[in-house]
């Protein structure tokens, strides 16, 4: 031992028992020797031992004064006690005081003269005890450690329908049901209440023909959220039975005998969300460990249902918000326009993408794109104020050099504007030209009439908000060129970056201006790039000039 009782426990106690059963029952002064047996077993955490029989210190160790840190009592066979008392300057600890009783066990055989038999048998039923406490605390922490697992899946997931099947799933296979279900109430978009639901173990056709679930004597306290119950067979259960038209299960009912139902209530509100439901055809199948595992999991899913929630509303306002302020195109005599504006399907916010198109003097069209960092309302809001600021620079006839840079002074006093990425280009058809600048936004894409594609404003300027010169420059535009904008939800991925991205983009780009419907054309340009799983808004403007 080092200075302290703290470090004892039954590896040690064992050898120090083992070492008392060496001891010579029938030497004189049998006392005497446990107290120096236990003396030199605790080492220094003791300054000494006392052992009495009935009420006379019969062998003593060490210092015989001292704080008694600790002691243990038996009985002898002649009816006689006898106490063993341990001296330290601190109290022995919980730890250590668990394996007095073998200790007593292990000098009541010295001091009886016993052969140690019952040593043997108290140290046996002590290791025992001891596996059986390790037992129930791996099995506690693998249970805390199911749950924990089940919520860091669940609170991390959006989407609704994917949430509730999960939940659904993992609390039917923790209760160990034969069957699970989850009746779960959403808003649909006027602000009416309905009731939907998920099973586990069994198909739902099971349960197509009967009708949702009512706030009976047995479903209420679910559905009020008055807490958990449990039945060992809900048959038997005086709240059972009592409604009709059923008056219990209705026919074809899957059997149910052992019930167990928790309610899922928002932490925030304390709304209740829905009920977590599980049967079994056979009674008593239900103990308390599930019932702890299926209250966890009805805790996480209520997290994660107000989350999922947050997300679906603010999403839903920022996506109104931008689809709110995408142009009504115009049609400009001798071009074709189709544009696209995709919110991201996946991910937690909408962006702040956005395209315009502007009618200018002289027959001359303006077309733009960009992309608000950032996500959700503000990047909206944001956009909104950066596209009205274009546009109107754009109608004061300013160049694309001078319109991105009153625009970029414009975002850099703009309270919660990072940065804005933005191409602006000026098709004049008269001249056959277009004279456009590059705020820090991908390359546009040229589709020449004889089918080669060149990339225009590659990394000119920094983004507004950040850039102070933008620099223009000017091609040739003739009959039957093509100009195709993006923003980067188009092309980048998880799985690919925006160089690989633009490549496979020009790769896809030459079905455009061969196809005969350029409308489907754009829709599988955008399919075949992103499957659908975008994690950012998607913006493609394509400009024909016939």
């Amino acid at each position: 031992m080092a200075d302290h009782l703290a470090s004892f426990g039954l590896s040690a106690a064992l050898r120090l028992a083992a070492a008392l059963r060496r001891l010579d029952p029938a030497a004189a002064r049998p006392a005497a020797a446990v107290a120096t047996t236990l003396r030199d077993g605790f080492g220094d955490a003791l300054t000494g031992v006392r052992v009495f029989v009935g009420d006379r210190c019969e062998g003593f160790a060490g210092s015989a004064d001292g704080p008694v840190a600790g002691e243990f009592s038996g009985a002898l066979r002649d009816g006689q006690r006898f106490r063993v008392e341990l001296l330290a300057p601190r109290p022995a600890p919980g730890s250590a005081r668990a394996e007095f009783p073998l200790l007593a066990e292990a000098v009541r055989g010295v001091l009886d003269g016993d052969d140690n038999a019952t040593l043997g048998d108290a140290a046996a039923a002590r290791v025992a005890e001891l596996e059986t406490t390790v037992r129930r605390l791996r099995n506690e922490a693998a249970v805390v450690d199911s749950l924990h697992t089940v919520g860091r899946r669940l609170t991390a997931q959006l989407e609704v329908d994917a949430l509730v099947q999960d939940a659904t799933d993992a609390a039917t296979t923790a209760t160990g049901a034969a069957f699970g279900a989850f009746f779960y109430n959403l808003i649909d978009e006027y602000g009416e209440s309905y009731t939907l639901y998920t099973l586990s173990g069994a198909p739902r056709e099971a349960f197509a023909n009967f009708p949702m679930p009512r706030n009976t004597k047995v479903f209420g306290p679910t559905f009020d959220g008055v807490g958990t119950v449990r039945s060992d067979d809900i048959t038997r259960d005086p709240r059972y039975g009592h409604n009709e038209p059923y008056h219990g299960m209705p026919e074809g009912h899957l059997p149910v005998r052992s019930y167990l139902a928790v309610p899922v209530i928002a932490p925030s509100t304390g709304e209740v969300l829905g009920g977590l439901f599980f049967g079994h055809d056979q009674p008593g199948r239900f103990d308390e460990r599930g019932e702890y595992l299926a209250e966890g999991i009805a805790g996480y899913t209520a997290i994660a249902l107000e989350n999922a929630r947050f997300f679906a509303r603010e999403r839903t306002m920022a996506s109104e918000l931008a689809r709110s302020m995408l142009p009504v195109l115009p049609e400009p005599a001798g071009l074709r326009i189709v544009s696209r504006y995709q919110p991201a399907a996946t991910g937690s916010k909408v962006g702040g993408d956005w395209f315009d198109v502007i009618e200018l003097g002289g027959h001359r069209t303006a077309f733009v794109i960009g992309d608000v960092v950032g996500r959700g309302v503000t990047a909206a809001a944001i956009m909104g104020q950066v596209r009205t600021a274009i546009r109107s620079c754009a109608l004061l006839d300013l160049t694309p050099s001078e319109v991105l840079r009153t625009v970029s002074q414009l975002v850099g006093t703009t309270p919660g504007a990072s940065f804005v990425t933005c191409f602006y280009a000026v098709l004049d058809p008269g001249a056959g030209t277009l004279t456009f600048a590059n705020a820090g936004h991908l390359p546009a894409v040229l589709l020449h009439p004889d089918g080669a594609v060149e990339q225009l404003g590659e990394a000119l300027a920094m983004p507004l908000g950040v850039g102070a010169d933008f620099p223009q420059l000017k091609c040739a535009f003739p009959r039957d060129t093509r100009l195709v904008l993006y923003t980067d939800g188009l092309i980048e991925s998880h799985t690919r970056d925006l160089t690989e991205g633009i490549e496979v983009l020009l790769g896809k780009l030459g079905n455009l201006a061969v196809s005969a419907d350029v409308e489907a054309a754009c829709d599988e340009v955008i399919e075949s790039l992103t499957g659908g799983r975008h994690d950012d808004d998607v913006a493609l403007l394509y400009v024909h000039y016939e």
